[in-house]
């Protein structure tokens, strides 16, 4: 049987056994092409130069560069508000005392 006659013969049949066919094929080369897609990830992930990705990185010299960055200290900062805490306390017993 000739690709035409299968085609023609594909055509006279009703609209939902059609459908059915052609739903079919579509899920059919999803899945082939998702698993295409899956493997070139998994191939790719596998040879992935990783002491090339390292030495482009330069983790040393990032090193470094994180060492001189500024440095965030929370200590202070609490006992700064602990002392604006004291004076609001303050000032709240103040107004009282003035009613």
């Amino acid at each position: 049987m000739k690709i035409g006659e299968y085609l023609r013969r594909i055509q006279n049949l009703p609209l939902i056994k059609r459908k059915i066919i052609f739903w079919s094929i579509i899920i059919i080369l999803g899945l082939i092409l998702c698993s295409l897609y899956v493997l070139n990830i998994r191939y790719r992930i596998k040879n992935f130069p990783i002491e090339k990705s390292l030495e482009e990185l330069k983790f040393p010299d990032l090193k470094k560069e994180v060492e001189k960055m500024p440095k965030f200290e929370t200590g202070g900062g609490m006992e700064e508000l602990k002392n604006d805490i004291k004076e609001a306390e303050k000032m709240i017993e103040e107004n009282n005392g003035q009613k």
